[in-house]
């Protein structure tokens, strides 16, 4: 029986290894030239805009994946006696009959290898029924990048591994029952990478059985079963297909019992296409068929089977195929076309145009829920899908396909049934504006099913399942499920889960409501109008009323509202300021620059800083030299930064500035901001002074609003009535990315708030100016008290925490009373009470002691509820008023309960997912990273490193250097939290988590390198366009001369002499200086693009290409460096064994100087070998291409270009060790030994 869990955790390793044996085999190997070939082509028609180092490491994960389910299918077919005779392993003496095959084969073939073997058992199998598709050698990619001999031995040893405790196979896929449900585990998991790119979900059975049952089961009415033709677009590991294949079978066995059981199987065959832009995933799923095939037509060997035909292809469903509403596939412009007649090797050309070339009387899936990553198919797609809008995600343009490929209703030929589980968010995000209302308008939408509260077991992404049939609109309403209350724990049985079972039992039920789910006939004009509301039990009632008492929209008394500044590459700009001085950026370019997460309950808890290129006066883009020097890096990925579908540069902007920064917004110096994303409302005035980035949108009123003006929309924008009307209009983003698994709550899940939708907030004409302004203040009160505050005025002390402490938890305890307070004032100024229970002077609250919290308690005494609510947010839950209150005030926090249990408006809002979860890290968290910060700050202090002698020093000296320091210490010791600690080991590990190694080899892991060679062949092609524009500068006169010639010709009178005279005087004129400039630009395009070309934009980094996650913390995708040390591991002194480490604010020739030293001393007094001094000497030598760049100009004091003489000193220190630079180069840190078995060869 297949363990699938075991299986697929043993698996993943397996692949990592064979991945790594096909870089080593591949490194110049015709299969790498063959997919560098394949990938020139794709660049050249559009098809892909990937480096090839992303599109050849893509290659290489679908190759391994491929070898490894080459062997699973084999495996499972032997297991179970499909085939007549084992090749690879098998239970019982089936190991050792195909361990003596292998044997007596290499013996005619001395000269092979396991490899050559393997191939040799796929061309035979290829033989067998059904299995040529699957080892085909021109679409398979194992066959274009085969493993080594090595690579087999461990495919081998993998498959024929015994249980040391049985001596049985440890995987075995005998199944009784030829269950593949395992595939679909490998399918979604087996690679990282297939899984990102691909966004690789599995359907959970009883989502896909009933997808089928309201799509193909009327089809097979309406069409017979002998007519209809289901396809799955977006087939993955084929769970549609299956169960697709069962039900036309069963019809088949039904209506025609005398036909052989094969015949039937084929016929069923026939009906069920797929396609998917997956190789791996269509041989998933062409395998599974396979064998259900076999199942159904009783065939126990796979010889005498018959040889079933499929209907599937690997490609692309969005680009390949014909799109029947318009005739023809594609637009007019012969580059585009050429886009859609590429294809990658494992593409079936024919069978694509075969599969997609007809429609269909049921098309059914589960389509990609991300937006395409591809800058080249994003284009294409825009060009062929309508729906396509501003930033789509896929579930837009797979929409619109997925009715194209349904059979068109006409007068003589009845429609197709089209039914498909997508994401959401173009419901209610910018995007899906152009789908609503552009193409479904036109298309017979019959069900909207919200099952974002459902608990669909991968599916972190809220989802929605829509049913229709590719026709003209016939009902005027649209059946709507709509969604009153999610899960409030994941149910053991997602199937049986109540909210999901509401929505089966309740969908044919108009007008039913649950406590989950309510079903209404909607008008269909509402669903014609971007955005979609879903919320059910009345919500759309309350929102009404709350739109209804508005007197003004937001949008009608602010200026704007939007992104203050967008960078597209935040990794690029924002850094702590620290780490900005540290790169020498001076102050003014430098500014806070606040992003959403930090906007929470009326202050900013922190903000992060930026690097701000632009003239504090003018705010006009303009670099220092270090802000140059540091965005240099990165140049040719900010150059090429998209917007408006023009590049930067195309844009007509300098290449080092931000993507938008709207100058306007930043002219007065009062703005409210909020958070994009969030799972509560949260908005903050701020006084000017920062930087908004775009996940902290601004909202700017006239140059002449007053404080109360914004005041009055803070308390409005912050109440929970605005919080229920924002997320009924607003994206719910859900648990924040695909395949987490769904937030177990309603209140845990995030929303999007857009500038456009909060134009439409409804405003009052009372505003609570008085309660806000209280809250804005107290707000400030937090912010003052705070640990970080504490530590900013000095050195802090056990007193000053104590103290603030006291101070922050009452301004919070008097901030969630008048919260309280704001959210009943605002029920009756929306018009939901008429007298809304309020108290002008609360006392302190707690959290746990709000009305709706008590309610929730009382409730959760009698079972009524489950919720962690409590739990997470670190409070108490009470059935009681606390004593101490008032009776005042326990009268209005009882009819405020009163009131949450009987108004149906009011018990929909004074529930947890619309009310301020006042949820920040506690006190003892923040003062430890409160004093942690503040060591370290202190451990960069001047005094302890030297501008003019860089040194390196150990952890243990630096610890020595603050042994005396008092201030150091005594903070050190709040930090440690008692006395007697040990310094030297608490300076070690501040140091240690703060520090990135000085060497490449020694931050990245294999991958990583990869990438930073891609990196460093970028930069070697930046300096040789800075070449170029350093040439052409020097010729600045000649193009002004000739320039200035082309304006100002000779005159006819005028004598040679006379006219260089009056050049030379004119030669400062603006026409002519810019002509020359146009001129000068004009060159270096032409020059750069025929000496150096187009160059690609590297890629990012992630969290496995560096070696620990402290170095992904400090460097992030884009490797910016923002650490404070640099450490020098495995060159640590005999007398000093702890970390070496260099501050890492020097500059490049600071730290070769410190490197030189360090390696001189080692050398000269420390006596040591080749071997230790080696990657000092390469750390050198990784410096040097920087020293050329930056500090090659004459040095004034020893007359030398450093960056040569560097080089130099290199050169002549490895032949003294007798190294070369190669040698240097491929330094890598001795292998930490680990005792581990030997290596058994595969037969």
């Amino acid at each position: 029986m297949v363990d699938a869990r075991r299986l697929l955790a043993d698996l993943k390793k397996l692949r990592k290894k064979l991945e790594e044996d096909l870089r080593r085999h591949h490194n110049g190997s015709p299969g790498r030239a063959a997919v560098e070939a394949e990938w020139r082509e794709a660049r050249e028609t559009k098809r892909s805009a990937d480096t090839f180092e992303t599109f050849f490491g893509a290659a290489v994960d679908q190759a391994a994946v491929h070898w490894i389910l080459a062997l699973v299918f084999l495996r499972f077919l032997e297991d179970n006696l499909l085939l007549d005779r084992p090749l690879i392993a098998g239970p019982g003496e089936r190991l050792e009959v195909s361990q003596l095959r292998q044997r007596d084969w290499f013996r005619t073939r001395p000269e092979d290898s396991d490899v050559e073997y393997l191939l040799a058992v796929f061309a035979e199998v290829a033989h067998l029924p059904g299995l040529a598709g699957l080892f085909d050698p021109a679409h398979n990619p194992l066959f274009q990048l085969p493993i080594s001999g090595d690579g087999a031995i461990a495919l081998f040893d993998f498959f024929r591994q015994r249980s040391p405790e049985t001596g049985e196979l440890l995987h075995d896929f005998t199944d009784s029952a030829w269950n593949t449900r395992f595939l679909g585990d490998l399918y979604q998991d087996l690679s990282e990478e297939a899984r990102k790119r691909f966004a690789l979900l599995q359907t959970p059975e009883f989502v896909e059985s009933w997808i089928l049952s309201r799509t193909l089961d009327p089809a097979i009415r309406e069409f017979g079963h002998e007519q209809v033709r289901m396809i799955d677009p977006t087939c993955g590991s084929g769970h549609f297909l299956l169960g697709g294949f069962a039900r036309i079978l069963q019809e088949w066995r039904r209506h025609a019992p005398e036909m052989p059981p094969a015949a039937q199987a084929q016929r069923a065959l026939d009906s069920v296409a797929g396609v998917d832009l997956n190789p791996f995933a269509v041989e998933i799923a062409r395998f599974r068929l396979l064998v259900e095939a076999l199942g159904a037509a009783g065939e126990a060997r796979l010889a005498a089977a018959p040889d079933f035909r499929f209907q599937l292809a690997t490609g692309d469903s969005l680009l390949h195929g014909q799109q029947f509403a318009r005739q023809e596939l594609g637009g007019t412009a012969e580059g585009f076309r050429r886009v859609l007649r590429h294809h990658y090797a494992a593409e079936d050309t024919a069978t694509l145009d075969a599969v997609l070339g007809r429609q269909y009387h049921a098309v059914v899936g589960n389509p990609p829920y991300i937006t395409p990553k591809d800058a080249a198919m994003r284009d294409a797609y825009r060009e062929i899908y309508q729906s396509c809008y501003r930033a789509y995600a896929l579930s837009a343009p797979f929409t619109e396909r997925f009715f194209d490929l349904a059979q068109t209703g006409a007068p003589d030929r009845p429609s197709g049934f089209v039914g498909l589980i997508v994401a959401n968010s173009f419901m209610k995000r910018e995007f899906g504006s152009a789908l609503i209302e552009e193409v479904l308008p036109h298309l017979d939408l019959t069900h909207v099913v919200d099952t974002s509260g459902a608990y669909i077991p991968g599916h972190g992404t809220p989802t929605v399942i829509l049913f229709g049939r590719n026709q003209p609109p016939v009902a005027s309403f649209v059946r709507a499920v709509l969604g009153i209350r999610g899960e409030s724990a994941a149910p053991l049985n997602p199937a049986q889960g109540r909210v999901w079972s509401a929505i089966v039992r309740q969908v044919d039920l108009a007008g039913s409501q649950s406590e989950f789910v309510s079903v209404a006939d909607v008008a269909r004009s509402t669903f014609c109008k971007h955005p979609w509301s879903m919320g059910g039990g009345g919500a759309g009632d309350v929102k009404q009323q709350i739109e209804k008492s508005a007197k003004t929209t937001l949008g009608e008394v602010v200026t704007e509202i939007g992104f203050g500044a967008v960078t597209r590459e935040d990794d690029a700009y924002l850094l702590p300021a620290q780490a900005a001085l540290r790169h020498r950026v001076a102050p003014e370019f430098i500014k806070p620059m606040v992003e959403g997460e930090d906007v929470r309950d009326y202050r900013m808890i922190s903000s992060s800083n930026a690097i701000w290129p632009y003239d504090a006066q003018t705010l006009k883009a303009k670099p220092s030299r270090a802000v140059t020097r540091l965005l240099w890096l990165l140049r040719t990925g900010l150059s090429s930064r998209v917007a408006y579908g023009q590049s930067q540069l195309e844009r007509g902007l300098e290449w080092f500035e931000y993507s938008m920064f709207f100058r306007n917004r930043f002219l007065t110096p009062f703005a409210i901001t909020f958070a994009f994303v969030a799972t509560h409302n949260h908005f903050v005035l701020d006084r000017g002074g920062k930087l908004f980035n775009r996940s902290a949108p601004i909202i700017k009123l006239p140059a002449a609003a007053s404080e109360n003006d914004h005041l009055g929309l803070l308390g409005l924008l912050n109440s929970s009535a605005a919080c229920f009307w924002i997320k009924q209009v607003c994206h719910n983003k859900g648990g924040q990315g695909i395949n987490e698994g769904a937030k177990a709550e309603v209140w845990e899940r995030f929303i999007e708030v857009t500038g456009t939708r909060l134009e439409q907030f409804p405003l009052p004409n009372e505003r609570p100016i008085d309660i806000a302004r209280v809250l804005d203040s107290s707000g400030f009160q937090l912010s003052s008290n705070s640990p970080a505050a504490v530590s900013a005025d000095g050195a802090p002390s056990r007193s000053a925490f104590d103290l603030a402490r006291a101070r922050y938890e009452a301004a919070l305890a008097q901030m969630i009373a008048l919260q309280e307070e704001l959210d009943w004032r605002c029920y009756q100024l929306y018009g939901l009470l008429e007298d809304a229970p309020q108290y002008p002077n609360p006392p302190p609250l707690h959290l746990g002691q709000r009305a709706f919290e008590i309610a929730m308690a009382r409730r959760m005494a009698v079972g009524d509820l489950q919720t962690t609510w409590f739990e997470r947010h670190r409070s108490i839950a009470i059935t009681e008023l606390p004593s101490h209150w008032s009776g005042d005030y326990r009268a209005v926090v009882e009819r405020r309960i009163a009131l949450i249990e009987s108004d149906s408006a009011i018990g929909l809002i004074e529930r947890p997912e619309y009310k301020r979860r006042w949820s920040a890290p506690s006190w003892e968290d923040m003062e430890r990273d409160a004093l942690r910060a503040w060591l370290l700050d202190r451990l960069e202090v001047p005094p302890l490193w030297s501008a003019e002698d860089p040194r390196i020093i150990s952890s243990q000296a630096l610890a020595d250097a603050v042994r005396h320091d008092g201030d150091f210490v005594a903070v050190a010791e709040l930090y440690a939290g008692r006395e007697g600690f040990d310094l030297d080991a608490l300076v070690a590990e501040l140091v240690t988590r703060e520090c990135v190694p000085f060497l490449a080899a020694l931050r990245y892991t294999e991958s990583g390198l990869r990438k930073r060679a891609d990196w460093e062949a970028t930069w070697e092609r930046q300096r040789a366009e800075d070449a170029i524009d350093a040439g052409l500068d020097t010729c600045r006169d000649e193009f002004l001369r000739a320039a200035w010639t082309r304006i100002y010709p000779r005159k006819k009178e005028e004598t040679g002499e006379d006219y260089t005279a009056r050049m030379n005087a004119g030669l400062g004129v603006e026409e002519a200086q810019k002509a020359a400039d146009v001129a000068i630009a004009t060159e270096a395009k032409r020059r750069k693009q025929v000496e150096v070309g187009d160059i690609p934009v590297p890629p990012k980094y992630k969290t496995p290409d560096f070696q620990s996650q402290d170095i992904w913390r400090l460097r992030g995708g884009l490797d910016v460096p923002k650490e404070r040390f640099v450490s020098f591991p495995h060159c640590a002194s005999h007398a000093d064994s702890s970390l070496p480490i260099l501050w890492a604010g020097y500059d490049h020739l600071a730290r070769a100087r410190a490197i030189a030293a360090w390696y001189v001393e080692r050398k000269d007094s420390g006596g040591w070998p080749a071997a230790r001094l080696k990657p000092l000497l390469a750390g050198l030598l990784e410096l040097v291409p920087w020293l050329r760049q930056w500090h090659n100009d004459i040095d004034t004091e020893t007359g030398l270009r450093m960056g040569e003489f560097f080089l130099g000193y290199v050169e002549e220190q490895a032949r003294e060790l007798g190294l070369t630079l190669d040698d240097l180069r491929g330094w890598t840190p001795p292998a930490t030994p680990r005792r581990g078995r030997g290596q058994r060869t595969a037969a």
